[in-house]
């Protein structure tokens, strides 16, 4: 996708005009596991474009994601990086592609879904 940069630091922050779209927590308290207490350490944060896209992805039980009461209101949704495997490649492609269309420019993104062959329906 056009315009993506990996900010500098420990953790990867993937940007697009400098605004995150993926990146990859430090351990915080407000995501644990449950049955030792132990802050995950591989928590993935994915934006959305809305509140409603962020209830269909957490409704769906098929799919890996969660989120804590830190992001209630944000429009991200969380994964753990030893789950991501339970999506398969064309899901995780189109979860990445959502979250760098919720925070690239409205003509970025449309230039991108139509090379893409895709209808710009945002």
């Amino acid at each position: 996708m056009p315009g993506v940069t990996r900010a500098a630091g420990d953790n990867a922050v993937y940007q697009v005009s400098r605004r995150s779209f993926v990146f990859f927590r430090n351990p915080r308290p407000d995501a644990v596991d449950p049955e030792t207490g132990e802050r995950y350490d591989d928590v993935i944060v994915f934006w959305v474009a809305s509140d409603e896209d962020k209830r269909v992805l957490l409704a769906d039980d098929a799919l890996p994601f969660f989120t804590t009461s830190h992001f209630d209101g944000h429009p991200s949704v969380l994964v753990r990086g030893c789950r991501i495997g339970e999506l398969d490649v064309d899901e995780l492609a189109e979860v990445v592609a959502d979250a760098w269309l919720a925070r690239a420019s409205t003509t970025a993104g449309r230039k991108w879904l139509a090379a893409q062959g895709l209808d710009d329906d945002r």
